[in-house]
């Protein structure tokens, strides 16, 4: 079985400089490898609110690391500073509204603020991107919602055959 790459990437200029820990890139890792169990590695970033830096991030987790999915986190508040969906719209060819738009229903149900959000996600070659939000919790939700459908997407953009622990994440694919 072909080994999958995932590309982990936070957003936040604080925790690029070393001001803190980031607890939701490695939470993102704990998540993944609680939940997959195909063979997989990781490319884990740390990158500031640069548009400029994050759109080369992606670029060089799709293109050179050749990872087939890439989960962000940060960056896609309504704060000035927040760019990560831009950057992500700049870098990808097709845009999935679908991943968003159930991130944040099923994040409204817990918060209000979640129609703050502007998650979104999208294809560059044969990598999908997520945008999760910041915090652990909103991550684990966001993830429960659109995971299921993550190894079929990865199918359909030519990547490897990613399986999961279907007592926690059951990954849908069509019959026949």
């Amino acid at each position: 079985m072909e080994k999958a790459k995932f590309g982990v990437l936070t957003v936040s200029d604080r925790a690029s400089r070393g001001e803190y820990e980031d607890i939701s890139g490695k939470y993102i890792i704990e998540y993944l490898k609680d939940v997959v169990t195909s063979p997989f590695e990781i490319v884990y970033r740390v990158v500031p609110d640069e548009r400029d830096i994050i759109e080369g991030a992606l670029i060089h987790m799709a293109d050179e690391e050749g990872c087939c999915l890439i989960l962000t986190t940060g960056g896609t508040g309504p704060a000035p500073r927040d760019v990560t969906p831009e950057a992500t719209m700049a870098v990808c060819h097709k845009i999935l509204p679908g991943f968003g738009e159930l991130m944040r229903q099923v994040s409204l149900q817990q918060v209000p603020t979640a129609i703050l959000s502007r998650q979104l996600a999208g294809i560059r070659n044969r990598t999908l991107i997520i945008n999760l939000p910041g915090k652990p919790q909103s991550i684990k939700l966001c993830l429960d919602a659109v995971f299921p459908a993550v190894p079929y997407c990865i199918d359909l953009i030519g990547g490897p055959y990613i399986t999961t622990d279907e007592n926690k994440v059951k990954a849908f694919r069509p019959k026949g």
